[in-house]
């Protein structure tokens, strides 16, 4: 069960937020364009589920290693030395993503403690603020992941995994 969610979670929420998006979305098209009538709410909603959705997505993309990088250094250099790259560049991607899990806490925290709510939803805005430290902390959850596979291959002599590559 475990390892389905592993693998699987992120998949599952993207397309909870995906879903949501384009339904809202398309009601409030056939809303507008039908009836001449458009709600606030709709637009609150897809912009909100567009947040989630960025940053749900961000965390997927460090598990699959898909983020965009410039990796030209990696085909010249060897294989020791490119994991050790890949565990450098974790590690530094740790301590931005611990840093923004940090600043983003403290402004979910002052608008709980404010009691500020959405202008159309009228739902209290930590539910949307939380997408930020949210998004960081599956973030950390999947670097500590990856440091954990490429210090295995770096020990074990294997090569170290790259991700999927969208041109070959």
């Amino acid at each position: 069960m475990l390892g389905v969610m592993n693998r699987n979670a992120e998949r599952w929420a993207l397309l909870l937020f995906y879903s949501m998006l384009v339904i809202t979305m398309a009601v409030e098209v056939v809303r507008r364009e039908v009836f001449a009538f458009s709600s606030i709410w709709g637009e609150e909603v897809v912009r909100y589920a567009f947040i989630y959705l960025a940053w749900i997505g961000a965390a997927s993309a460090v598990r699959e290693r898909a983020h965009i990088r410039i990796d030209v250094i990696y085909h010249y250099v060897s294989p020791r030395l490119k994991a050790l790259l890949y565990i450098l560049g974790d590690l530094v991607m740790l301590a931005v993503a611990c840093i923004a899990v940090y600043w983003s806490a403290e402004t979910v925290a002052t608008s709980w403690k404010f009691g500020s709510v959405s202008h159309g939803l009228r739902v209290s805005m930590v539910w949307f603020l939380m997408a930020v430290p949210l998004g960081f902390s599956l973030m950390i959850f999947r670097l500590i992941q990856s440091l954990i596979r490429d210090v295995r291959d770096l020990i074990a002599g294997r090569k170290v995994y790259e991700g999927g590559q969208l041109f070959d």
